[in-house]
């Protein structure tokens, strides 16, 4: 197949390119390199070969339509988005705008060229603070921010979108904590200002480019006190898309599925993993919690692991090594970060 990855040259959609090149699939980039670098795309000729690139804005249908017909896509991976919770507070017009307005965009581009299926990058932020864990896809939704509520409205479109048009289908993908990067140290995240996610700080404090690591709340009821997440290894995210573009294909039906490890690990654990792997020391600090964060929320991926016959294979070291070896390999390592204290930790 040839599948158009929206935000394809970010960190989720630039590893997706590798891994459908890896199941033998062509990828086509649509990126407007808002908030990634364009050099991802050179540094994929290393692992995927050439992969075309339209630059242009997934908000502009005419843009989409026009690259589905050239590159005769058949499929569409949509990545494309604003995905700070943070920053979703600060500016929630603008998340519902490429959010929500993307998703409308790639769906009426997809409708007019008879394309399909759709898989779509949703977040494990639609369920909260979840009631209990693991977190089933059964579970309540109730986000707490506008980026989480951007992506259940644009879930709820492209829903609808399917039950008024038979010849299109989707699969959503609810992804819990991505980390880490292709193990050939030739991608991996590369967040500008403050990061938003946790690893990017832990490598970032392990270089020697920040003095501490914040760790917002020390008194969780966990087995240290800190918040546990389901982190999963970009990699494994990456191939559950190509998992789901291809049963799609074959079996013309919509899913919504949890994607991450089904286990939790706390921020002092991953902190300890990416110790061992670096050999360098991580300094913290606990302060206090954060409004908003909750004690636990880790996945059960057993749906995942059985409609598509994916499963995950790194596990939390391997995680760390990887983003290890990007860090010090990457340009990102090079730069200065003036306030080394700043912080922002995953939700």
């Amino acid at each position: 197949m040839r599948v158009l990855v929206t935000g394809g040259a970010g960190f989720i959609g630039s590893h997706v390119c590798v891994s459908l090149a890896e199941r033998g699939h062509d990828a086509v980039i649509m990126d407007n390199f808002s908030n990634s670098d364009p050099a991802v795309v050179e540094r994929l000729r290393g692992i995927a070969g050439v992969v075309p690139v339209v630059r242009a804005d997934v908000r502009d249908v005419n843009d989409v339509r026009a690259a589905l017909r050239r590159f005769r896509i058949s499929a569409v991976v949509h990545c494309a988005g604003l995905k700070s919770v943070a920053e979703s507070w600060e500016r929630s017009i603008d998340y519902f705008d490429n959010n929500v307005g993307g998703t409308i965009a790639v769906l009426a581009a997809m409708r007019a060229e008879s394309v399909r299926p759709m898989v779509f990058s949703s977040s494990a932020t639609v369920y909260g603070a979840p009631d209990e864990c693991p977190v089933t896809e059964s579970a309540p939704l109730r986000c707490l921010n506008p980026y989480g509520r951007s992506k259940l409205v644009a879930e709820d479109l492209i829903r609808d979108a399917c039950a008024a048009n038979p010849e299109l289908n989707a699969g959503i993908l609810r992804y819990f904590n991505p980390v880490g990067a292709h193990p050939s140290g030739l991608i991996g995240e590369s967040p500008t200002g403050v990061p938003n996610n946790l690893m990017p700080v832990v490598c970032q404090v392990a270089d020697g480019m920040r003095d501490e690591l914040l760790v917002f709340g020390g008194d969780y009821p966990t087995r240290d006190g800190t918040g546990v997440r389901d982190f999963i290894h970009v990699v494994d995210l990456a191939s559950a898309h190509v998992a789901a573009i291809e049963y799609l294909t074959k079996h013309r039906q919509d899913l919504t599925l949890n994607i991450g490890t089904g286990n939790g690990h706390s921020v002092l654990e991953l902190v300890q993993a990416m110790e061992r792997v670096s050999g360098r020391s991580v300094p913290y600090r606990i302060v206090e919690r954060r409004e908003g964060d909750a004690a636990e929320v880790w996945a059960d991926a057993s749906a995942a692991r059985e409609v598509l016959n994916w499963a995950p294979r790194f596990d939390l070291d391997a995680m760390c090594r990887d983003a290890w070896q990007w860090q010090i390999g990457s340009p990102v390592s090079a730069q200065k970060v003036e306030s080394a204290t700043e912080m922002a930790v995953v939700a």
